[in-house]
């Protein structure tokens, strides 16, 4: 979950910019920020820490909670989501959008078996985005996280994902042409190759705001993705929790971390650990 959180901020200023290079400055305090990604993403949290394995009461915390937290913090959501945060009595709307996919990440990580990650993923996800294509976009990227988690490979991940996309492309033929979208099916397959051509975690990163697309939303994906592969450097790690306004959200984060804990891995690329303050 840290993994997605850190793309969503890394890519929280490139969002609109049609950014098509992968030499950028990777994160300030004075310029970026979380957006409704890393919101949607703790409401879900939550709702997993609290129900576990009751799927019914899963859905109902989900829907309850990406309602609180979406309320609670305004930001730059779908005008449908607006439309169903608004609403006295919100109901699903058929979307297919890729707010499905950039907020699941809690799932692939919290369960044991894949049969649980995909009632989790469903559970969370129909309470929004019951298109069969959100639906599917959400499985593959926990279920995706779930196998690398366990320590599939790359190529064996590519295996895995057949059934969902075709990934037997590359970010340097799709990067000319590929434009900013919210939907799902153009969304989480150039997420995944992002990941699947990087080096580390933060050339995942770079590699997917490299696309010029939906860059918060790319970001949370592959850093989700990044993050059960690669682990998250110990410097971007310690500078989550600045970037989170509210007392609310640390605790969610905080209590996902005692329960599941990200894999820290020393810096390679810093001398100093990098130190920010919460953005005001």
């Amino acid at each position: 979950m840290i993994g997605a959180i850190l793309g969503d901020i890394i890519g929280s200023i490139h969002e609109f910019k049609g950014t098509k290079t992968k030499d950028f400055e990777l994160i300030t305090q004075r310029d970026h920020f979380v957006t409704d990604d890393t919101y949607m993403t703790l409401a879900v949290a939550k709702a997993v820490l609290e129900a576990q394995n009751d799927f019914l009461k899963l859905e109902a915390l989900a829907h309850r909670y990406l309602l609180e937290i979406g309320r609670a913090y305004p930001a730059g959501y779908g005008s449908r989501f607006k439309a169903w945060l608004k609403s006295p009595d919100p109901q699903p709307y058929f979307s297919y959008g890729n707010g499905a996919p950039m907020r699941i990440s809690a799932c692939g990580i919290a369960y044991d078996t894949l049969e649980d990650v995909k009632k989790a993923v469903h559970a969370v996800t129909v309470v929004t985005h019951n298109h069969p294509e959100g639906l599917k976009a959400a499985e593959a990227v926990a279920v995706a996280i779930y196998y690398l988690r366990r320590g599939f490979s790359k190529y064996e991940l590519r295996q895995v994902m057949q059934p969902y996309y075709n990934l037997y492309t590359n970010l340097e033929r799709i990067r000319p042409f590929y434009r900013f979208t919210e939907e799902a099916r153009y969304t989480v397959p150039q997420a995944i190759l992002a990941f699947l051509e990087s080096t580390d975690f933060e050339d995942a990163i770079r590699n997917a705001v490299s696309l010029g697309g939906d860059a918060d939303t790319l970001g949370a994906i592959t850093g989700s993705l990044a993050e059960a592969y690669y682990g998250v450097p110990e410097s971007l790690y310690k500078n989550v929790e600045p970037f989170l306004q509210g007392e609310d959200l640390k605790t969610i984060l905080h209590a996902f971390q005692r329960q599941y804990p990200t894999q820290v891995q020393p810096d390679v690329f810093y001398d100093e650990p990098l130190v920010f303050e919460r953005r005001t």
